[in-house]
Order: structure tokens, then C-alpha cells, then sequence
């Protein structure tokens, strides 16, 4: 009896060491296999990063080749006569793709962009796709905003194209400051590789992805936007995590209710959002301000910089927000938001009084003599 229980035990020990021996070829094969998966895709990566760059050196080179041959010939008939019959001998020799449009483009990235703008910008993974949308922006500031931003969020050129359109960089706090300061801001987050507040919040925000109809109410509005979350998120900026509806603020045994709460990875902050029929009114901010207060007692981690709010009102009383937007140390951002598409014309001249006000307001702080104190 005892040799037949020993024997079935040693059968039991030798099935158990195959399934062992079964389960470590398993494991093996399974580490070889990812092992072998990221050389290849590491490999394809930096292929495709090589070809990336030779492709934007090359249309970069090509156009600085011939803005040398029409400077120095100084006719403009010339220039286009060249560009014509070159494309006519490049498309002969090498197909299709050496287009006189193609070739008026590297014209334009060679006197937009200097060969280590090139370098930098397909470090951070754009492409001439990229480039090609934002050479033809005419301001310096403007461009080096939308390709930090390209950079940080990682856009692809769709995006690109639908943020230039529009207008993001008019909409944001950075662009109401004087030049030599957005200078300074860029650099600065370039540098850092990462965001700061007034590039992320704006004057106005476009909601019409919600589909509200002409007449609305706060609660239909939030119950829209917890609806199209994603698409909501895509218009607010890339990194915005959605946290709450309708937060439960308790202080002194009464109930307030915060509309929506974010999380802002890239800021590290809780991103309070209010929203409101009607223009900004003053007791908005406070209403804010204890919200901030609140969040920054009892919901922020040791690791999280301070709450920032965003008011969002259906109308704009364009002054009273732009004066708030331009406090720095305010934790408040006050915004209008569109349901509908604004009339692009009417959009850009209400963005350009806006800046103007603001740059104003810089301009005279900045020539008010300092106060002494008494």
C-alpha cells in the first residue's frame, strides 16, 4: 500500500515538474519575443526620426539654394522663371514631388526658419507637414507659441491647422503682453519643456461641439459638456483630466456645489470650472476664490501646486475680463464661451481690442513711476 501511495507521489512530482519546466519555456519564449519586439520597434523609430529630419534638411537646403540664386540675381520675374523650369528638370529626373508649389515652399521655410530651428523642431518630433503650416505665420512670437505647443501637447498637423484657424494664440493670456515679455515667457517654457498657466487658459473657449439649442440653462449646458467630455477636453488643451460634477464644497454645515472639476497634469494643479449664463459679475470671483480655498485645504496633494478657477460666462463684457486675466498672481482665469461659431472677422477684431486693452494696461504700469512709501 505504502509503494503504491510513494509511486503515486512520485508521479505527481514529475507531472509538476513538467508543468514547471513547460511554464519557464513559456516564460522565456515570451521574454524573447518582447526582447526581440522592442529592438525592432526602438530600430523603426529611429528610422523613421532619420528620415524625418533628411526630408526637412533637404526641402530646407533646397529652398536656401535657391533663395541665394534669385537674391543674387535680384529680378522677381527671374525667380519665378527659375523655380518654374527647375521643378519642370527635377520631376524629369526624380517623378513626381519637386512640384513648383513644393519648391516655393522650402523657398518660404528657408526665410522663416534658420537650419537649427529645423534641427530643433524635428527633435520634437514635427514633421514638414508642421513646418509648411507655420512658415506662413507672419509673427515670430506667434509661430514659436504654436510650435511649443506642438512640441508639449504633440499635435499632429490636422490639429495644427484647426488651433491656427482658430486663433488660439490671440484667445490665450500670452499674447495680451508686451512683445519682449512673450519673448521671455516662451523661452522660458521652451526650455522647460512644459506649460505655465497663461499658455493654457483663454479669453474664450469655441463649445459648439456641444449642440445646445439657442436657449439653455446652466444645467443643461454642464449635463452637454460631462456628454461630449472628450470633445471638451480637445478644446480646453491636452492634458486636462476629468474629476468631478457637481463637487460637493461643505463649509460651516452649507452645501455648495462646484460645477466641474479638472486635473491639469502638466500645470499640477486642480483646475476648478464655473459655469455662467449671462456676463461676469464681480461675486463670481468670490464664489471662486472660496471654492480655491476649499480645494487647497482639503483635496490638494503634497505634490500639486495651488487650484486654479475658470469662470465661463455666455457673454463677454470684454473689459472686466481682460483686466482680470491680466493679474498674474490671480488663481482666476474668466472666460466667454461661444455655443455657436463666431463670424471670423468679428472674432479677430474683438481679439485685436482685447490685446490692445492689455498691452495698454502693461504699458502704463510700466511708465507709472514706482510709489514710495510714505
Amino acid at each position: 500500500m505504502s509503494n503504491r501511495v510513494d509511486g503515486m507521489m512520485n508521479a505527481n512530482r514529475l507531472v509538476n515538474m513538467d508543468k514547471d519546466i513547460d511554464a519557464k519555456k513559456v516564460l522565456a519564449e515570451e521574454s524573447l519575443y518582447g526582447d526581440v519586439c522592442h529592438i525592432i520597434d526602438g530600430a523603426r523609430n529611429r528610422i523613421a526620426t532619420y528620415l524625418n529630419t533628411e526630408v526637412c534638411m533637404t526641402n530646407w537646403y533646397v529652398g536656401k539654394r535657391i533663395r541665394e540664386d534669385v537674391l543674387y540675381n535680384q529680378r522677381a520675374e527671374y525667380g519665378k522663371q527659375v523655380v518654374r523650369n527647375l521643378s519642370l528638370k527635377l520631376t524629369e529626373r526624380y517623378g513626381t514631388g519637386w512640384s513648383e508649389k513644393k519648391l516655393r515652399h522650402c523657398i518660404r521655410g528657408a526665410e522663416t526658419f534658420s537650419e537649427q530651428d529645423i534641427v530643433s523642431a524635428t527633435q520634437r518630433q514635427m514633421t514638414w507637414s508642421h513646418l509648411k503650416s507655420l512658415m506662413y505665420i507672419k509673427d515670430p512670437l506667434e509661430r514659436q507659441f504654436y510650435m511649443h505647443l506642438c512640441s508639449v501637447e504633440h499635435w499632429d498637423t490636422r490639429t495644427l491647422d484647426r488651433k491656427i484657424d482658430q486663433q488660439l494664440y490671440q484667445r490665450t493670456a500670452i499674447s495680451r503682453k508686451p512683445e519682449q515679455v512673450i519673448r521671455q515667457e516662451l523661452t522660458k517654457a521652451s526650455g522647460a519643456n512644459q506649460l505655465f498657466p497663461d499658455l493654457v487658459f483663454r479669453s474664450s473657449y469655441f463649445l459648439d461641439m456641444l449642440g445646445l439649442p439657442d436657449i439653455f440653462t446652466e444645467k443643461d449646458l454642464e449635463s452637454a459638456i460631462v456628454t461630449q467630455i472628450e470633445a471638451f477636453i480637445q478644446e480646453l488643451g491636452s492634458d486636462f483630466t476629468f474629476v468631478a460634477r457637481q463637487k460637493r464644497i461643505t463649509i460651516d454645515a452649507t452645501d455648495y456645489f462646484l460645477d466641474l472639476l479638472f486635473f491639469h497634469r502638466g500645470l499640477r494643479r486642480l483646475v476648478a470650472i464655473d459655469l455662467k449664463l449671462g456676463k461676469f459679475k464681480p461675486e463670481h470671483e468670490g464664489q471662486m476664490l472660496l471654492y480655491l480655498r476649499f480645494l487647497d485645504q482639503n483635496e490638494r496633494k503634497d505634490w500639486e501646486d495651488s487650484p486654479i478657477g475658470l469662470i465661463l460666462c455666455s457673454e463677454g463684457n470684454t473689459e472686466h475680463i481682460e483686466y482680470l486675466m491680466l493679474d498674474d498672481n490671480s488663481p482666476i482665469k474668466v472666460a466667454q464661451y461661444y455655443t455657436q461659431l463666431p463670424d471670423k472677422e468679428l472674432l479677430a477684431q474683438k481679439l485685436k481690442k482685447a490685446i490692445a486693452i492689455a498691452r495698454e494696461h502693461y504699458q502704463s504700469d510700466s511708465s507709472s513711476p514706482a510709489r514710495e512709501d510714505v
